[in-house]
């Protein structure tokens, strides 16, 4: 099998394997759907936030000169400025106007959740794509290791793609539709790798920025959207859920990217002593 199928095959792994697994989810029951969705959002936190500040940025930062540091650094500001005009414009666009005040606050929250549902799915696709690319270039340095990218990208994905349908559901997106647009994101990581394989050396220095917008796409989203919602219930017991449950994100997160970045390690110190 040559190595361009390889690519393909373990992308779309890599991608949509953890978009099954996590789709068990939208299996369960609606009443029993209804009782996990709040906590799903308070895991999503520390998800997201852990992928960016234990993932995304530190890669980002190890592809980079230190030259081009404050660079990247802006990247991420400016990235998280743009989500916030995305945000706005998508906002005005169901409001029909320059701003929500003439409607109830539950519709101007309905309004900011479906932006939120929309932010997801952009962040989703850009982070599947540098994951596409990685994968690519795992496969392009040693088929192991490419083997084991791939699945390693989709042990860590499938925790997050959990914490998505949570969100896509708590923004009024109906069980079809979300499984939907997160299969379709999840494709953007088959063309990474495709792409990669043809563009590997020009996509190289760039890769640390696409890094980058995916890492401010995440933070923008736990900090401006999600963590706001979990202010709206003060009781003691709710609040510890909701600390626990983020903490748990952050390290389930930590952990299986500590586990798959050994074997990674352990694979590139094989396939070095094999030349």
């Amino acid at each position: 099998m040559d190595l361009l199928t390889l690519i393909i095959i373990f992308t779309a792994i890599g991608g949509v394997l953890s978009i099954l697994v996590a789709g068990i989810f939208l299996m369960l029951p609606e009443n029993v759907r209804s009782k996990i969705l709040p906590h799903g959002i308070s895991f999503a936190i520390g998800a997201l936030l852990a992928v960016a500040f234990w993932g995304l940025i530190p890669h980002a930062f190890e592809e980079v000169k230190p030259d081009q540091f404050q660079l990247l650094s802006g990247t991420i500001l400016v990235g998280i400025l743009s989500f916030f005009v995305l945000e706005k414009l998508l906002i005005w666009r169901h409001c029909h106007s320059g701003s929500c005040e003439a409607h109830g606050d539950d519709e101007h929250n309905s309004h900011d959740n479906q932006s939120a549902g929309t932010l997801i799915i952009i962040g989703d696709s850009i982070h599947n794509f540098v994951d596409g690319v990685l994968i690519a270039a795992a496969f392009l340095t040693d088929v192991k290791l490419g083997i084991v990218t791939s699945l390693a990208v989709a042990a860590h994905e499938i925790p997050q793609e959990v914490g998505d349908f949570a969100i896509l559901l708590h923004s009024g997106y109906s069980k079809s539709k979300a499984l939907f647009y997160n299969v379709l994101a999840s494709f953007t990581t088959v063309i990474g790798g495709i792409l990669a394989y043809y563009f590997l050396e020009d996509l190289h220095d760039v890769l640390p920025f696409f890094l980058a917008l995916a890492s401010s796409s995440f933070i923008y989203i736990a900090v401006a959207d999600l963590i706001p919602s979990l202010h709206k219930k003060t009781d003691i017991k709710t609040s510890l859920h909701q600390i626990v449950l983020i903490i748990a994100g952050v390290l389930v997160i930590g952990t299986l990217h500590g586990v798959a970045h050994d074997i990674e390690i352990e694979q590139h110190h094989e396939t070095s002593a094999s030349l």
